[in-house]
């Protein structure tokens, strides 16, 4: 697979080597690239603005219908692919691409929706006579960097927004996972000018640096660490930033909770593309007097859950992306272990797999629960009445999503008062549509994704004054 810069393909010798995680078996290869490749495809994107202007609202749509209809003609291949390339299950891989289609056909429609206002002038000291209004004007260059866990809808929610408002991009994926990214941008480049959409395959500390700190660079839009994230803020400038930057989110369940429910909400929350996912749970607070029977329920629930090669449908759960990231989970949920936690089922890695695992007594002090784990654990911290629920959902600094079930609307009001996260989930877990407002408070970032809300981040107004 190769770069795409100012419309064309682009290879360099050095190569960076793509392995399936399921079997540590080879996928493909993509050019390492250099800081002058990034130097490039910043100045073919500064350089396509004027093309991209030129074109109407209307053009600027039927693009984005038209790339819709050709990635819907190539979405089995692109759900294999992503299969091969991070491990996600194929069922979750072909969720993930009818998603994509989704947010394509949101930004096809909101690109005719990027509306100005008028202005009454004349209220204020000096302004009889003189109409005024506003024009919602492209930024210009849109810096994207995106992670390995959903490598093509994360790309589409950060580039397709921006072609809706006539920017250009300059587009990095993760290298843990390019090979779709890099398609996408492929069947993209065919219906742009040249230049429009480029995109950068290789070393975060040379190429994410120049298009982060490049002054052509209008906007960077990031999904992915907390630490590189601070690092964007300090070193970005003078630029629009939005930052994605992950959760710790809870799932709390009170006393009046319907079980079944939140049980399989826990299921679904804690397991979701083996664990690593932004908006997974990674604490589940419950009730003690509902505790025993919730994780009876749970255990059976995980135990049953099916563990294996990705590409089989029947299969529920796949491989994290890489060895690290699986003893990573290994070693955090030892050190739950050591310190108290009590294994109630799973806690077994095998290469790059790790069983569904449930833990009972877990402290909020212990590192399973104070950062992300990113793997298909399930802790559960139990608590006694309402007060000390709330205090330990807002225990982190995180602050991306919440899920809480009660039967009260007098208690799920106090949750949504009380919560300090970006969305907060009565009776429901783990959610997004692509055209809802999706961000977080505290660590979890800056700034809202959802297509009408990334178009609108992605504008300058314009004032226009006739005398």
């Amino acid at each position: 697979m190769q770069m795409m810069i100012n419309g064309a393909s682009v290879d360099n010798e050095e190569k960076i080597t793509i392995k399936n995680p399921a079997d540590n078996s080879f996928v493909d290869t993509v050019p390492l690239a250099s800081l002058q490749d990034a130097k490039n495809a910043i100045n073919s994107a500064f350089n396509a603005k004027k093309d991209m202007m030129s074109l109407t609202s209307r053009e600027i749509s039927q693009i984005l219908f038209d790339i819709h209809d050709d990635l819907s003609e190539n979405l089995d291949k692109f759900a294999e692919l992503i299969t091969r390339e991070t491990g996600k299950t194929i069922r979750d891989s072909m969720m993930e691409m009818e998603r994509s289609l989704d947010t394509l056909k949101l930004s096809a429609e909101e690109s005719k929706r990027i509306y100005g206002e008028t202005i009454p002038i004349d209220a204020g000291i000096g302004g009889e006579n003189t109409l005024g209004f506003t024009l919602r004007i492209p930024l210009g260059v849109i810096s994207a960097i995106t992670p390995f866990n959903y490598p093509v809808n994360l790309a589409i929610h950060k580039i397709a927004p921006a072609i809706a408002a006539k920017n250009t991009v300059v587009f990095k994926p993760s290298i843990k996972a390019p090979l779709t990214a890099l398609k996408l941008t492929e069947l993209i480049n065919d219906r742009l000018p040249a230049g429009a959409v480029n995109s950068l395959t290789g070393d975060s500390k040379i190429i994410g640096d120049e298009i982060v700190t490049n002054a052509l660079i209008d906007k960077v839009s990031f999904t992915g660490s907390v630490e590189t994230g601070v690092s964007i803020t300090k070193k970005a400038g003078m630029k629009k930033i939005t930052l994605e930057l992950g959760g710790n989110d809870p799932l709390v369940v009170f006393e009046d909770a319907n079980l079944d429910d939140a049980v399989a909400a826990a299921v679904k929350g804690s397991y979701l593309n083996a664990g690593q996912v932004c908006i997974a749970i990674k604490r589940i607070i419950v009730d003690d007097k509902i505790a025993d029977d919730f994780i009876q329920k749970l255990v059976s629930m995980s135990r049953k859950l099916n563990v294996g090669d990705p590409l089989n449908p029947k299969t529920d759960i796949g491989p994290l992306i890489d060895l690290n990231a699986a003893l990573y989970v290994e070693n955090i949920v030892k050190d739950a272990l050591n310190n108290g936690a009590e294994l109630l089922c799973g806690g077994k890695r095998e290469g790059n797999y790790y069983q569904p695992t449930v833990l009972d007594e877990v402290s909020p002090k212990m590192k399973l629960v104070q950062d992300e784990t990113f793997g298909p654990v399930a802790p559960i911290i139990r608590v006694n009445g309402v007060d000390e629920a709330l205090k330990t959902a807002n225990n982190t600094r995180y602050g991306l999503q919440a899920g809480v079930f009660t039967e009260s609307i007098k208690l799920a009001r106090r949750a949504v008062d009380e919560i300090d996260a970006g969305t907060v989930l009565i009776n429901k877990s783990t959610f997004r549509t692509d055209n809802m407002p999706f961000g977080g408070f505290k660590m979890s970032g800056m700034g809202k994704e959802g297509v009408k809300y990334a178009i609108e981040d992605m504008t300058r107004f314009k004032l226009v004054i006739l005398g």
